[in-house]
């Protein structure tokens, strides 16, 4: 037989009041209609007393434990702390706990087998990575080795090429070490006074030929006649501007415009980063600060780089206390920008 609620209450009832009678019959004095009276109170009031208590104190709450297995079975995590505050029903509170602790469990289960497959995706992309370079000098040295270094121009064509892969892999070492480093809040921020508008000048000066190969204009927009005062790291701002501007003109098309605006915003100067190029087609833009994460993988190649420029940037301006963000439309162009605290 099933034991709900009302069945206990009506046993426990029945044994109060025949308790209560029993213990009455040993007073004197007490009549038979008094005895039916007393019997049939105790037992009413002991039947919905103990009726109230197991079912709305311990069968209700019960159900909802059972409603809360079957949502954290779905995962479904949403509850409010202040709720579990304010309950005084002690069965309830201990659901409500249960509940929060075994969501927050399940959270760091999950954010952990995020980072288990992020951690497998990078090492499978550092050994590809990796690989490229050093097969390359490999195969080059291998074969000055067994007989090639005896003519002189393939010894130095091949010894060119084998140079250019080492330095490639050692520029691919230190991006790797310097984004370990922010990331681990290793590198600490110098900030100082920074002219952005004179920095912005040097690199433009600093990418002419590369500009002047795919015969891109390079071009500065600012609400400043001026200077343009920023609180920063003056090495880490030119190395974000760096690789921003030259990714502009090397994904840009031939005969473009990269444009940098520096625009007022009260206590801020945003910092606007443009190209009229291909764009970036909607469902890479998400991913686009990943590391090694390259949009259209065979033209990144020739075109050089690492795979984690735009991973550094983020890192760096996210230890300035601003983000970046990318607008971009296919055949439109695409733009990169964040905010710098303005120093007047």
């Amino acid at each position: 037989m099933s034991l709900s609620p009302r069945i206990i209450a009506l046993l426990l009832a029945c044994l109060i009041s025949a308790l209560t009678l029993a213990f009455l019959t040993f007073v004197e004095g007490v009549t038979s209609t008094m005895l039916f009276v007393v019997g049939i109170s105790s037992f009413i009031i002991s039947f919905f007393l103990v009726f109230y208590a197991i079912e709305l104190l311990v069968f209700r709450e019960v159900n909802k434990m059972y409603k809360t297995i079957h949502k954290l079975k779905i995962r479904d995590f949403n509850i409010s702390r202040k709720s579990i505050i304010k309950n005084t029903n002690p069965f309830k509170k201990l659901n409500d706990e249960i509940f929060v602790y075994v969501a927050r469990k399940q959270k760091e289960i999950d954010e952990l087998k995020r980072l288990e497959l992020f951690r497998r995706e990078f090492l499978a992309d550092v050994s590809h990575e990796l690989k490229t370079p050093i097969f390359a000098a490999q195969g080059f040295i291998h074969t000055l080795i067994d007989g090639a270094v005896d003519d002189e121009q393939v010894r130095d064509k091949f010894l060119s090429k084998a140079a250019k892969s080492l330095d490639g892999l050692d520029a691919l070492v230190k991006d790797l070490v310097a984004l370990s480093q922010l990331e681990t809040g290793e590198v600490k921020m110098n900030f100082e006074r920074v002219d952005l508008a004179h920095v912005t000048q040097e690199i433009f000066e600093q990418l002419e030929k590369i500009a002047h190969g795919k015969h891109a204009s390079l071009q500065v927009k600012s609400t400043h006649s001026g200077s343009v005062w920023v609180k920063a790291d003056p090495q880490r701002i030119r190395q974000v501007m760096t690789n921003l501007i030259e990714n502009a003109v090397k994904y840009g098309n031939e005969n473009g415009r990269v444009q940098v605006s520096l625009d007022d915003d009260k206590k801020f100067i945003i910092v606007s980063i443009r190209d009229d190029g291909p764009g970036i087609p909607p469902e890479h833009l998400n991913r686009i600060f990943e590391r090694f994460y390259r949009v259209e993988k065979s033209r990144s190649k020739d075109r050089g780089g690492t795979g984690l420029g735009l991973a550094i940037v983020k890192h760096i301006l996210n230890a300035h206390k601003t983000k970046i963000s990318v607008m971009s439309k296919v055949e439109k162009g695409t733009t990169f920008r964040f905010k710098l605290e303005r120093m007047d």
